[in-house]
């Protein structure tokens, strides 16, 4: 059994250096979000940072400001005083962020995961959150601030809410 497993071992590690694409595909979240950081900046206006992962980063007062930022996770990442304002951060995954006094105005986050995310004092003006999934008390906070239309979905950010 023991040179079985050796054995199996051995023709596991030739095919994955033969396809160095598959060693990507099995690298821990951690390892992949530190890839990410390669060529971050504070600055990240207006660049396409589609499907990047941001879990557990300190990115609070990054401008991303224009970016398409379609897919990206950031997963427990400090985003406190960041600049959204037109990004484009359709099917956003963001589990427990803190977007606290960002500027999401006129961003796009139609069907993001936002659950456990925090939003308090975030300018949201003309945001558009359709189906976006976030938590209870997180909505009814939005709701009392929602104001302003989105310019690319003609959606009010309250309807895009579901306030009543």
């Amino acid at each position: 059994m023991r040179r079985f497993l050796l054995s199996a071992t051995a023709m596991l590690l030739v095919l994955l250096l033969q396809w160095p694409g598959a060693a990507a595909a099995i690298t821990a979240p951690e390892l992949r979000g530190a890839k990410s950081m390669q060529d971050l900046s504070s600055d990240m206006h207006g660049r396409n940072l589609q499907q990047k992962e941001f879990l557990k980063m300190d990115l609070e007062g990054t401008d991303f400001s224009g970016s398409d930022l379609r897919g990206t996770v950031f997963n427990t990442t400090q985003l406190q005083d960041s600049n959204f304002s037109g990004a484009d951060l359709r099917d956003v995954v963001a589990f427990s962020s803190r977007f606290d006094r960002a500027d999401l105005s006129q961003a796009r986050l139609d069907n993001g995961m936002l659950l456990q995310s925090k939003f308090t004092d975030a300018t949201i003006d003309g945001a558009d959150f359709t189906n976006a999934v976030l938590d209870l008390p997180q909505i009814k906070q939005l709701c009392a601030r929602a104001t302003g239309v989105n310019e690319r979905s003609g959606l009010s950010t309250a309807d895009s809410l579901g306030c009543g």
